[in-house]
């Protein structure tokens, strides 16, 4: 089924901007020249370097390049300060006819000295367009030149507008802040199009070239990662350990990367961290109106959150999250970043029925129908997000916008891999009026994006990790297993499957077969159109949704409760919860049995930031505007969360130290040297393999497996996994372990064995026997023996 995703009411009425959606922005200046990806290499090779403002080769010039195939005249305005002042000077752009690029170099000795700018540099645009031709006689907060705020062809120019630059590498502040509260500044419309926005808008910055080393890049195998999906912010805001001054930033979580590496995660996948709008975020520290904890509404595609860095000068986010991308390599740690390109915090119409008033600063005042898709009377956008409207991701311009986006975050600021939040919109083949996703052409987003910047091995090695949101809204935007080549999915299947099958017994229907496919690694989607186990990114929570511990505490969700723990709106009523009868040691037992299914399944498994010690937000399955203590992560445990702790280290390690569990191909059933096993085997409880009515039958709840580790590279000769989905007892008959072995007790999930060793230290694992040896499993377990 299409995943439930409270992703899409979370960007709702924020920031006080009167819209559907939020404030976007994309914003201003370059650093260095940065090697062009797509479209904006010709762009950058016609007019002498990238897109964006950047210092050029000698130091004594900033050039300014910015790219819109619509507009009829540009004006860059360079400030001293990014707010509170006037410009210090206007300069008029140039278009090259050929590439619709607009530029102008300016001597950094005219900055100075002329124009008073000794500072960092700080900038924006105006641009005039059909819809507003210009006329020498507007002046700021005039009409002059007015014909329409949106033409038939879609343009939406209005100079009363300062535009930020979507290559900006910085961006000073947010659209709506503490001190400036009033987002309808920004919008057009008969009400708001006279409004100069200037004085409060965000600017670019003009940043000299930076050296700050982000260390050395893994080169480990995708299917050898364990994934940690957690919030820069979220991760150390309530961390005692860490400096206060730190908390909640870049420089603190840094702080963090051996924690987590004694966990046993090789990724931390954070959350949005370019531009948004969040500076506003808890004005009220007692509600929750206008919160954007999440960042799903990107404002700039290049910037580092600003508000995520201790040191908040010109350039010190950019050097502070290069400095924290480093202290993770040197951990051994990937970092993977959730990116946004599907949509951006522009949103959509004030009102639904308003064609006129909308938001404007940065994409839509430079060229609307090249940054967004439209409806066919180009009135409107097309949205398949529900927060806003589309990214025209099929426009080479825009294409080029994400490719060379992508390209610095992971050439520059050392990301390693990247999670595409809805990303079926990067494989849209229609510009405007309609909605066609496509796997195999060459010129969707989504394919430019691995021929430019190749995946990583599947045996590992230099490339990047590209992750999938396989969905979104709409006809055509559920598209698990159906990516292209070189990328990996959420597994949603994965998701349902196991929770329907914990905690729906007798009410959603779950087969051995089904449950079979899935710990060995969904065949089903990804070895039809080549890919590997690996591919299938396996999770039974996200940061969308219950949190572990709460997928086995909650019957329903409960988000309108008071501060901490909500307001929240939105969030999915189809959730696969259950409270387990109230019975908090079944509650424990069932999470890790979760958690055992991620560990012990092909495939690439993710966890969400204090699942490790059963973090709970009391039942609020929607939390993207919580910026409290609900939502950041402890460091103080109550003694089974220290329990459950040690549990995922040791799940961790297992999976670490056994290959079998780490597939390169998928499994074959054949006996591929003799020994009696092959690669792996499934068995019914009675020990015999499971014929068609057993593998059919949704009636029956317990399944286990055997690997062939002398088949798989592991150091075990054998591994058995069993799996009790009933209630009561069931007795597993134990298989052969191979020639001259015995089965030995890895971890059986059961309540008896709850404690600091529920999972054996490696040799200590006690012993049960060989082949025949009957072993009772209690309801609702998860057992692993290994061969010795």
């Amino acid at each position: 089924m299409p995943s439930p995703s409270p992703a899409r009411t979370r960007i709702r009425r924020r920031f006080g901007l009167r819209t559907a959606t939020a404030v976007l922005t994309v914003t201003t200046a370059l650093v260095a020249p940065l090697p062009s990806v797509g479209l904006a290499a010709p762009a950058a090779a016609a007019t002498g370097g990238p897109l964006g403002a950047h210092y050029d080769a000698s130091g004594t010039n900033v050039e300014f390049r910015i790219h819109s195939s619509r507009a009829t005249r540009i004006e860059l305005y360079l400030y001293r300060a990014a707010t509170g002042s006037q410009e210090a000077a206007t300069l008029q752009l140039t278009k090259d006819a050929t590439t619709s690029v607009w530029s102008v170099t300016v001597p950094v000795a005219t900055i100075q000295q002329q124009y008073g700018i000794t500072g960092p540099v700080y900038y924006g645009y105006r641009a005039w367009g059909p819809n507003w031709p210009y006329d020498p006689a507007w002046t700021k907060g005039s009409t002059t030149g007015f014909v329409a705020d949106v033409d038939a062809a879609g343009n939406r120019f209005d100079p009363n507008k300062l535009l930020t630059d979507p290559y900006a590498r910085e961006l000073t502040h947010d659209p709506v802040t503490p001190a400036a509260t009033d987002g309808s500044v920004y919008g057009t419309g008969p009400q708001y199009r006279a409004v100069d926005d200037a004085p409060q808008a965000p600017k670019g910055i003009v940043l000299a070239a930076d050296t700050t080393s982000t260390g050395t890049k893994p080169t480990r195998a995708l299917k050898d990662d364990v994934v940690y999906e957690v919030h820069v912010r979220g991760l150390t805001e309530n961390d005692p350990s860490v400096p206060s001054a730190y908390r909640g930033t870049y420089k603190g979580a840094a702080l963090k990367a051996a924690d987590l590496a004694s966990l046993g995660v090789t990724a931390v996948e954070f959350l949005p961290v370019q531009e948004t709008q969040n500076d506003a975020n808890d004005v009220d520290p007692a509600g929750t109106a206008g919160d954007n904890y999440w960042g799903y509404s990107t404002l700039d595609y290049f910037a580092p959150d600003r508000r995520y860095a201790a040191d908040r000068s010109a350039g010190g986010p950019t050097r502070e999250f290069k400095e924290m991308v480093k202290a993770f390599h040197d951990s051994g740690i990937k970092v993977f970043t959730d990116v946004v390109y599907n949509h951006t915090g522009e949103g959509g119409p004030w009102n639904a029925s308003d064609k006129n008033t909308y938001n404007l600063f940065s994409l839509r005042g430079l060229d609307n129908p090249t940054y967004y898709s439209l409806t066919s009377d180009m009135q409107s956008p097309w949205d398949n997000t529900g927060v806003g409207g589309n990214v025209n991701t099929y426009n080479p311009v825009t294409r080029a916008l994400i490719t060379d986006s992508l390209a610095y975050w992971k050439d520059t600021l050392g990301v390693d891999g990247f999670r595409f939040d809805l990303a079926p919109v990067l494989g849209n083949t229609c510009q405007h009026g309609c909605f066609q996703y496509s796997r195999t052409d060459p010129d969707t987003a989504l394919n430019r994006i691995t021929a430019l910047m190749p995946a990583r091995p599947a045996g590992g090695g230099s490339g990047t990790d590209w992750i999938a949101e396989p969905w979104a809204l709409g006809s055509g935007t559920y598209q698990v297993g159906n990516f292209p080549a070189g990328w990996s999915e959420w597994n949603d299947k994965f998701r349902d499957t196991m929770r329907r099958d914990q905690n729906a017994m007798g009410v959603e229907n779950v087969t051995p077969s089904d449950l079979a496919t899935r710990f060995a690694g969904s065949s089903d989607l990804y070895q039809p159109n080549g890919r590997a186990p690996f591919n299938s990114v396996n999770f039974m929570v996200a940061h969308d949704g219950f949190t572990l511990a709460d997928l086995y505490r909650c019957n329903s969700k409960s988000n309108n409760q008071a501060w901490p723990y909500g307001p929240s709106d939105g969030g999915s009523d189809y959730n696969l919860s259950w409270d387990q009868g109230g019975v908090a040691a079944d509650q424990r037992k069932a999470a890790r049995n979760g958690f055992a299914f991620l560990m012990l399944s092909a495939g690439t498994p993710m966890t969400t930031g204090g699942d490790e010690y059963l973090r709970s937000i009391r039942c609020n399955n929607n939390p993207y505007n919580l910026d409290s203590s609900a939502n950041w992560l402890a460091t103080s445990y109550t003694a089974d969360q220290s329990t459950f702790r040690t549990y995922a280290e040791r799940m961790i390690a297992f999976r670490e130290a056994h290959t079998a569990l780490r597939p390169v191909d998928f499994y074959s059933a054949a006996d591929g040297n003799g020994n009696g096993m092959g690669e792996l085997d499934w068995f019914t409880p009675a020990g015999s393999a499971p014929d068609g009515t057993y593998w059919g039958d949704s009636a029956n709840h317990a399944l286990a497996w055997r690997y062939d580790g002398t088949e798989l590279g592991d150091p075990s000769s054998a591994i058995y996994v069993a799996y009790n989905g009933w209630s009561g007892d069931v007795d597993f008959t134990l298989p052969s372990p191979g020639g001259g072995k015995s089965w030995y007790r890895v971890t059986d999930t059961s309540t008896w064995a709850e404690g600091a060793d529920q999972v054996a230290r490696p040799g200590s694992e006690p012993l049960l026997g060989g082949s025949g040896t009957v072993y009772r499993l209690h309801g609702r377990a998860v057992l692993v023996l290994i061969a010795k």
